[in-house]
């Protein structure tokens, strides 16, 4: 019997290897509403992966159970106010 291979930990969990980071960890980031297509602030990137990125809510600093497109987040856009 041949000994259970080690998980590699520069893996996910399903094995892929992690894509280099456009975006880096810590990075605060929009994301595309799949409803209406508007962007939502108040996220920042947890892992950057070949599929796309996993996000935590800085609100509850929860990480969000899915995997967001790369095409669906983008760096976070400074809003302009207008107080007049």
């Amino acid at each position: 019997m041949s000994p259970r291979p080690t998980p590699d930990p520069h893996k996910d969990s399903d094995g892929a290897d992690p894509a280099p980071a456009r975006l880096a960890p810590g990075t605060r980031v929009d994301v595309r509403n799949r409803f209406d297509g508007h962007w939502a602030s108040g996220f920042e990137v947890a892992r950057a992966l070949r599929r796309g990125y996993r996000l935590r809510r800085r609100s509850d600093n929860s990480i969000l159970p899915t995997t967001f497109p790369l095409d669906d987040v983008r760096p976070e856009r400074k809003r302009q106010s207008w107080w007049w």
